[in-house]
């Protein structure tokens, strides 16, 4: 789950829990409501968890870096068009 999709449930069990006057036989929708914007904020703490693991992961250099590498260009090769001219009294290909 993203970020975006746990302010998303947030924001629609607020909705569900403050703003809404409907009743169901043998929902409430105040509980859903409630248990959308926990489920939301779970997401939304583990979203953040997970980019600051992974920003924070850096792997260690084997090598050094070579920075006075010379790299030779490989040879230019030929490419020849050749075009065919078409007279538009000439019926289509």
């Amino acid at each position: 789950m993203t970020i975006a999709g746990s302010i998303i449930l947030i924001m629609l069990g607020a909705i569900l829990t403050w703003a809404v006057e409907f009743d169901l036989a043998g929902l409430d929708i105040n509980v859903v409501g409630v248990i959308l914007m926990l489920g939301g904020l779970a997401g939304l703490l583990f979203g953040i968890y997970r980019i600051s693991v992974t920003r924070r992961a850096v792997g260690a250099i084997d090598e050094p870096v070579h920075r006075h590498d010379v790299y030779e260009e490989p040879e230019a090769r030929r490419t020849t068009v050749y075009e065919e001219r078409r007279h538009y009294d000439e019926p289509p290909l």
